[in-house]
């Protein structure tokens, strides 16, 4: 069965999976995310990206495995940006590429939240 993902074959009843890592890094929280984000995986993008420091809410997300994202993935990241700006603080992307990033570029997403190529630029800019 072909998902409609660049060519992509998926098995029956085995939809995109997505895996969120969190980790601290010098204060900052990073999301490791891996896998498709889509309309069946947002919510755990979305439950993971809720602020847990409610003074200054900082959040990297690591993109470099993301493999596929729609509109739901971008709905959800620019809610979580405007949270985080709202409390004061802010959220960034790390490594984009291929889907995800033509997702972001198409939607101008990547002019309104940081994107960065690698997980250093983002946690240090």
């Amino acid at each position: 069965m072909t998902d409609g993902r660049e060519g992509r074959t998926e098995r029956a009843g085995q939809p995109g999976r997505l895996s969120v890592k969190a980790t601290v890094s010098d204060g900052i929280r990073v999301l490791t995310v891996a896998g498709d984000i889509d309309f069946d995986t947002c919510q755990k993008l979305q439950h993971a990206l809720e602020p847990s420091d409610p003074l200054r809410p900082c959040v990297v997300v690591d993109m470099r495995q993301v493999t596929f994202m729609d509109s739901s993935g971008i709905n959800v990241l620019l809610a979580a940006y405007r949270t985080h700006s709202t409390a004061g603080g802010w959220l960034r992307l790390a490594g984009p590429t291929g889907a995800a990033k033509r997702a972001l570029e198409l939607v101008g997403l990547d002019t309104v939240i940081d994107c960065h190529e690698t997980l250093n630029q983002a946690l240090n800019a």
